[in-house]
């Protein structure tokens, strides 16, 4: 039986929608997260050494990491191929995004929530206005120029087709769900309509709203 150690709010709520698509059977054991630092708390690491989520067990195996627990799903039971291509363009494509999520998009993501949250922090009144304007002006000119180019190229790729790899759901798709939703809680993206659509799209499809309830409310952090 597959185990997933999901954290509240994070991003082992993909693996969720991930194993309903798959159509598995799988527990939760739900970890909350620590209420002012919001980290997770450290009977994770009892799973896994750095105490991170997403992270499940599948009999006598253990595996983290995002993309390594879609890759690992997909060999072991996805044996139709239905959540990826198998060659071409469209598998070079697959690939892409199943690694763009976290290794390009969602590092910026972080840094641009902690130059928001930095001012918000606890500190003499009269640093505050120091801190504010010293994280803004690392968004203004470090973070956001390399966000927008981001969203602009998934905005054209998303206004090619339905969804990022051609007009089926595959998991790159899943995978790049949590930068996308985070995205929409960080910036306004009235400028980029195929990336709220592909939102939408995601949250209507009913393996996602059966994952959300299983996994509790979801609110990118």
């Amino acid at each position: 039986m597959i185990t997933v150690h999901h954290l509240e709010n994070s991003r082992s709520q993909r693996i969720l929608w991930l194993l309903e698509e798959l159509g598995l059977e799988y527990d939760i054991v739900e970890y909350k997260r620590d209420p002012d630092t919001a980290s997770a708390p450290e009977s994770l690491k009892k799973v896994h050494p750095l105490g991170k989520s997403p992270v499940i067990t599948d009999g006598g195996l253990t595996v983290a990491e995002s993309g390594a627990i879609i890759e690992y799903l997909l060999d072991k039971y996805d044996a139709d191929n239905r959540l990826r291509p198998t060659e071409g363009q469209a598998l070079l494509d697959y690939r892409y995004w199943l690694h763009f999520a976290e290794g390009s998009l969602m590092p910026l993501l972080v840094m641009k929530l902690v130059m928001m949250k930095v001012p918000q922090s606890p500190m003499p009144f009269f640093v505050k206005p120091i801190a504010k304007a010293l994280t803004g002006k690392i968004q203004e000119k470090f973070i956001m120029p390399r966000i927008q180019p981001q969203l602009l190229f998934i905005e054209k790729t998303l206004g090619e087709h339905t969804w990022l790899v051609g007009d089926t759901l595959t998991a790159a798709d899943i995978q790049m769900s949590f930068p996308l939703q985070a995205s929409s809680t960080r910036m306004d993206l009235a400028k980029f309509p195929n990336i709220a659509r592909f939102i939408k799209q995601v949250e209507a499809i009913p393996t996602y709203q059966k994952a959300i309830e299983k996994g509790g409310a979801f609110t990118t952090l």
